[in-house]
């Protein structure tokens, strides 16, 4: 496990991620994500690599979380429009409905969770500003579970994602990876700067990640 994930050695272990925390391919025992009471938790992924299966197993445990999601912008402009408009016509407009319900979420206070493909730099650092008005942390967690496996998620859930669009989620994700990672060429690794903490978990791990808490360290006793 990497030095950097702080794993308090219990029966159902809390996990207080640090720096760039690297669960791929780490086998063991179920653990709880502990994250600041008012922690802003973005858990991004490939489209279909489990994102909203996170999300749903752990906003069931921690209920004092709102979570958006853009799924959800989406089908509610949907459901205002001629059902003959394609999505692309009024997609900027759901994007925009999108980046507000964020920001008034993080205004609002409270621990929040968020889903995003995570590909988009401009969108971390958006929701990381917003995050340090408020006095809050930025926490990402990013499923790297391989194209394959995401399609086959796509497949399963029977919603797919245009290959243009997948494709390109894959080269950012694939630039953050790098990054965090220190693939990227004379690059050591280092947490991505506008985020406090960074978990990367894989399909493995995913299934581990069984429930998140957020509260003050040394907060939460079994």
């Amino acid at each position: 496990m990497n030095s950097q994930a702080a794993v308090e050695q219990e029966a159902d272990p809390l996990m207080r991620p640090q720096g760039v925390a690297d669960l791929r391919g780490e086998a063991g025992a179920p653990f709880t994500v502990h994250y600041p009471p008012d922690a802003v938790v973005v858990v991004s992924g490939l489209p279909g690599s489990g994102k909203s299966t996170l999300l749903r197993r752990w906003s069931a445990q921690a209920p004092e979380a709102a979570t958006v999601d853009p799924r959800t912008v989406h089908e509610a402009c949907e459901a205002v429009m001629p059902a003959r408009l394609p999505y692309a016509v009024y997609r900027p407009w759901a994007r925009l409905e999108h980046v507000r319900l964020l920001r008034a979420s993080v205004r609002r206070g409270g621990p929040l969770l968020v889903h995003d493909c995570g590909s988009r730099a401009w969108m971390r650092r958006m929701l990381a500003r917003a995050a340090a008005r408020q006095g809050r942390e930025l926490h990402l967690v990013l499923l790297d579970v391989g194209a394959a496996t995401a399609l086959a998620g796509q497949r399963e859930r029977g919603r797919w994602a245009p290959r243009r669009v997948f494709d390109r989620h894959r080269r950012g994700l694939d630039r953050l990876l790098a990054a965090l990672t220190g693939h990227t060429r004379g690059a050591a690794p280092s947490p991505a700067p506008e985020a406090a903490s960074v978990l990367l978990l894989d399909r493995t791990s995913r299934e581990r990640a069984a429930a998140v808490r957020f509260g003050p360290a040394g907060a939460l006793t079994r």
